[in-house]
């Protein structure tokens, strides 16, 4: 497994891929957010662990631009930021996760292998018509392409792999948006209203089941 590190703090970077590499993982490092948005769209990579703070491209522009470019790699936010506007910005940028500065060296092994389980899920997920490459990132319906945003992408694939098991608003709020304090989670609703609108799906009787008060059941 290749891991990309994008950061500045020379001493940091260096504890992190010794670290890394002790664990058996490919590190490839860039102390710059220039240098990292280059390696990231060059080089195929299975994790991004990205700084915020970085010169000549923030950690913010790096991840709206890997994103821009359609890569699903999960990038895992590092940074000493930690307000919840902060925080919800990074995940609106494009981030899979947050990890707070400082933090130990075994939690973000459990961070990075929770998200190489993920990569372990099939590259086609099927609900009645529906079809998602996880691959290309995209979505079909009858083998018509659907245009998504990435984030009504993720909460189709959650609901989807996840199939056949009520999730609550909760764990979708944690799971999709990693966010784990006191969150509005009716903002669920507006993504799921427009990826009904765009599947062209009955809110009613389609595939994806709401259930009152608790949350949404994806079922063939």
């Amino acid at each position: 497994m290749k891991i990309l590190l994008i950061e500045d703090e020379i001493g940091i970077a260096n504890f992190l891929q010794q670290g890394l590499e002790e664990e058996g993982y490919t590190v490839l490092v860039a102390n710059d957010g220039k240098k990292g948005l280059e390696l990231a769209l060059a080089q195929t990579v299975n994790i991004i662990l990205l700084d915020w703070m970085l010169p000549k491209i923030t950690g913010i522009e790096v991840c709206k631009a890997i994103r821009k470019a359609n890569s699903t790699t999960p990038i895992i936010f590092l940074t000493a930021k930690d307000t919840v506007q902060e925080t919800i910005e990074g995940l609106k940028a494009g981030a899979n996760d947050y990890i707070k500065k400082p933090f130990s060296f075994e939690e973000l092994l459990e961070r990075i292998k929770i998200h190489f389980r993920n990569q372990t899920q099939p590259e086609i997920l099927k609900l009645g018509s529906i079809k998602i490459d996880l691959a290309q990132y995209l979505v079909s319906v009858n083998g018509i392409e659907v245009n998504l945003t990435q984030r009504e992408f993720e909460l189709l694939r959650y609901l989807v792999q996840n199939k056949g098991k009520v999730c609550t608003r909760t764990q979708i709020i944690e799971d999709v948006w990693d966010i784990h304090f006191e969150y509005d989670t009716g903002v669920i609703d507006v993504f799921m209203n427009a990826i009904r609108k765009k599947l062209n799906l009955n809110k009613d009787e389609d595939l994806i089941k709401t259930i009152r008060g608790v949350g949404y059941i994806a079922n063939d």
